[in-house]
């Protein structure tokens, strides 16, 4: 789909899975009414909507119940998704793991989702909720940090954010009994977890090689490149001489001077654009030339090349760099 082949991280799984192992181990102990310890029980935990456990709950008058409908009991469920434009990143953003000699594991930055989940606990007594409810609420500050690893193959973990929204609870009471309902006792909370959810993993290049260039456009007066008709022109211009033409009323200085055949002339500070067939002398050096033509495009006034130390390191190993610095004129 959009271009690409079939791929799947399991990202909006393992998510789920992430929230569930959360509350999968909360127990709650029985009292004697003489205040010792009676029975530990283990509160099973189950995905699936709210509803779908209510109905299994109260469906059973005589209180009966199979294993699946064992009271005290959680259940929780992912209710939605919600993309978060707040935490969105430079789109054109990176990350990259070492593969082999020759390439490596690419993959473009994560989208930022909200992942609303909703948590319910079903109890028969206050007491049994109040149990439950403060071993969950202590760690929601009102957010609790869980690390995971999403993408195995790209070697990088990503704490995710759980964030407790709300606490609510409500009283159902099982129909068909007439005398003495059986009252159910129900605490919702809703959570956000402020999760990702991954593009493709692709294979791209090491690059051995870094060249950054700066380059000065023609725009102003301020530097120009013009040519020269050097093989009918005297002498040679000086860098950082001031040259003229007389008879109109032009005047710069000498940035860069080919003295060859090329007749690459480089003028900063003019005080007007140079024009074809303009007679330039030095006032140092006397040079005189004519200008024969004019360069409208850029100059390349400083590059960088960049190359690891050593030049056969791999992305996850240490390495350093080495840079050769050209400035103009040694960039022509």
């Amino acid at each position: 789909m959009l271009g690409n082949h079939q791929f799947y991280h399991r990202t909006i799984r393992k998510m789920v899975v992430v929230f569930g192992t959360l509350f999968n181990d909360i127990e709650i102990v029985r009292y004697t009414q003489a205040g010792a310890p009676k029975e530990k029980l283990k509160v099973p935990l189950s995905y699936g909507p709210k509803e779908r456990y209510l109905t299994a709950i109260t469906s059973d008058p005589n209180l009966v119940k199979s294993i699946n409908t064992v009271i005290p009991r959680m259940s929780f469920n992912l209710d939605s998704l919600e993309y978060d434009v707040s935490r969105k990143q430079v789109s054109t953003l990176q990350n990259f793991a070492g593969a082999t000699n020759t390439g490596v594991s690419t993959q473009y930055v994560p989208v930022p989702y909200n992942f609303e989940f909703s948590l319910s606990i079903y109890v028969r007594n206050i007491e049994d909720g109040t149990q439950i409810l403060e071993q969950i609420l202590p760690f929601f500050t009102p957010d609790f940090n869980v690390s995971v690893d999403f993408i195995p193959s790209m070697g990088r973990h990503y704490n995710v954010p759980v964030m407790l929204n709300s606490v609510a609870s409500t009283s159902e009471y099982e129909s068909q009994l007439e005398d003495g309902s059986t009252r159910l006792l129900i605490w919702d909370l809703t959570f956000t977890a402020k999760s990702w959810i991954w593009p493709p993993v692709k294979s791209g290049k090491i690059i051995n090689t870094a060249n950054t260039n700066l380059n000065i456009d023609f725009g102003s007066a301020d530097i120009q490149k013009v040519y020269v008709d050097y093989a009918n022109g005297n002498n040679v211009f000086t860098t950082g001489e001031t040259i003229r033409d007389t008879a109109n009323s032009f005047y710069g200085t000498v940035e860069y001077f080919s003295n060859n055949f090329t007749g690459t002339l480089v003028v900063t500070g003019a005080n007007k654009f140079i024009e074809k067939n303009y007679t330039l002398s030095g006032d140092y050096s006397g040079a005189l030339f004519n200008v024969a033509s004019l360069d409208i495009g850029t100059v390349n006034a400083a590059s960088v090349i960049t190359t690891p130390t050593p030049n056969t390191a791999l992305p996850n190993t240490n390495y350093g760099y080495d840079e050769t610095i050209n400035e103009f004129p040694f960039t022509i």
